[in-house]
């Protein structure tokens, strides 16, 4: 017999915001009033696409079904997308994954922008083979796939899983963090520093959009946290969206909103981790239409390294931009540190695991970064030492 759970905010982790739709719910990892606050399309997309959002529950169940409606991105002209990974963790373990191929499907135009949505029908996730016995069990939703949650089926009660003291990470980034292009949700550096930290995850890693959002850094200092890490740079290079006098004043200001909700609370300043498309040459960033027609996905920078002079921005200057500032504050604030992040991944990393399209790592450099990541920051001197109760 199968026993059907309403799906509540007691279940999920991850999310800042549950919407109600007409087939169940939409996670969203950016509260209703920010999303009002802009009207990006991108935004909107990364935003809604649940990385690091997962289903946590404690149950005898050995069959757990989860039935959704993703919403599947086809790029016109671009080699076809995965369908998303849904990844199954019991008791802290992988246990398994699964995708769908049902779902919505929006079609992008990337030479004109433009996007067209067809509906599509609802499918279901099948977890067969579990353990019979009392244990944790998490489905983390795809990272890089809109997906609304409909219906939770076991064959067994589902209960909530208590408090385990874990402390909560709280990060935001560009599309690196958010897990491009990592091949499951529990594979973006994020999930994997998570885990090997023994942190409880939320990520506000949003593809294309780590911009200095004033909107963003409210989130940040009203969503509750332990930990606090942003990583910052390369958004700002790509879409060439400001100058460096705007930069220092704008990073600033983000680090003061922060800090009025989480005045003592450990805060991590990364750098971008190496980009060689974009180490002394400024943005934009541009689709690479000669490897589109081979079917590859490249892109390419279409900035002047002259133009530094003017005082676009590269990720160079950003890191010495990021590190002359933190260094700054941190006279008066000892719980604020930096990273460069050419530590995650710098030259040598990138000769072994080059960056397949110019600008994000593949699985095996997530797994790269996130094991670097934690074993820096959560060292017994780095910026997050003390682990969390197992």
């Amino acid at each position: 017999m199968m026993h059907t759970t309403p799906l509540t905010a007691a279940l999920i982790r991850g999310a800042l915001e549950l919407e109600r739709t007409a087939h169940g719910l939409l996670p969203h990892r950016l509260t209703a009033r920010a999303r009002a606050q802009c009207a990006d399309p991108q935004l909107a997309l990364a935003e809604s696409q649940p990385a690091g959002v997962r289903l946590v529950f404690r149950t005898r169940a050995t069959t757990v079904e989860l039935d959704t409606l993703p919403t599947k991105r086809v790029y016109t002209g671009a080699p076809p997308r995965p369908d998303g990974v849904y990844d199954l963790v019991v008791d802290g373990r992988p246990a398994g994954s699964a995708s769908l191929a049902a779902g919505n499907t929006l079609t992008i135009d990337l030479g004109t922008g433009s996007a067209r949505h067809r509906p599509g029908p609802v499918g279901t996730v099948r977890f067969a083979g579990l353990p019979d016995s009392a244990k944790d069990v998490e489905i983390w939703l795809p990272h890089n796939e809109v997906t609304e949650l409909v219906a939770l089926r076991t064959d067994a009660p589902v209960e909530r899983v208590p408090d385990r003291g874990r402390r909560v990470w709280l990060h935001h980034g560009s599309s690196i963090s958010h897990g491009s292009d990592a091949a499951t949700p529990t594979t973006t550096w994020p999930a994997l520093a998570a885990s090997l930290g023994g942190v409880e995850l939320v990520n506000l890693g949003l593809g294309g959009s780590a911009l200095l959002d004033p909107f963003t850094a409210r989130v940040l200092r009203d969503t509750p946290a332990d930990l606090i890490s942003v990583k910052l740079g390369i958004n700002l290079v790509n879409t060439d969206l400001m100058r460096l006098r705007a930069f220092g004043p704008a990073v600033h200001g983000f680090l003061d909103t922060v800090r009025e909700g989480h005045p003592d609370t450990p805060l991590l300043v990364v750098s971008p981790v190496l980009c060689p498309l974009h180490e002394d040459t400024p943005g934009p960033t541009a689709m690479d239409l000669a490897a589109l027609g081979e079917g590859r996905l490249r892109y390419r920078a279409t900035g002047d390294p002259a133009e530094r002079a003017a005082g676009k921005l590269t990720l160079e200057v950003v890191r010495q931009e990021l590190a002359r500032i933190v260094s700054e504050r941190a006279a008066d604030d000892p719980a604020l540190h930096h990273l460069d992040g050419r530590e995650l991944y710098g030259e040598a990393d990138f000769a072994e695991l080059p960056l397949p399209d110019g600008l994000h790592p593949d699985t095996a450099g997530h797994r790269r970064i996130g094991e670097r990541f934690a074993a820096l920051a959560f060292a017994p001197d780095g910026p997050f030492a003390g682990r969390s109760p197992a």
